[in-house]
């Protein structure tokens, strides 16, 4: 998760925050500078028991930047008109 988007107190977080695989990764690897590969941030989330919630939290306070859920950002975007 961003540094910036993620709660800030474990109170504040989300249900599904502490069994987020990405909440024991760096956030850079969710968000690279612009032009590196999400690859591996896809992979770890394919793998992520709580994938769901954290696309669906994204999804709802529309989260721009960064892999959610195993999604880029121009992927979540693609979702929005269907939802």
């Amino acid at each position: 998760m961003n540094t910036t988007t993620a709660p800030a107190t474990a109170s504040a977080a989300p249900a599904w925050y502490e069994f987020a695989l990405c909440a024991q990764t760096g956030a850079d690897f969710f968000f690279p500078e612009p032009g590196n590969s999400l690859r591996e941030a896809k992979r770890l989330c394919a793998a992520c028991e709580v994938r769901t919630g954290c696309l669906e939290y994204a999804l709802a306070n529309d989260e721009r930047f960064g892999v959610w859920g195993g999604l880029s950002e121009a992927e979540r975007l693609a979702l929005r008109p269907r939802r």
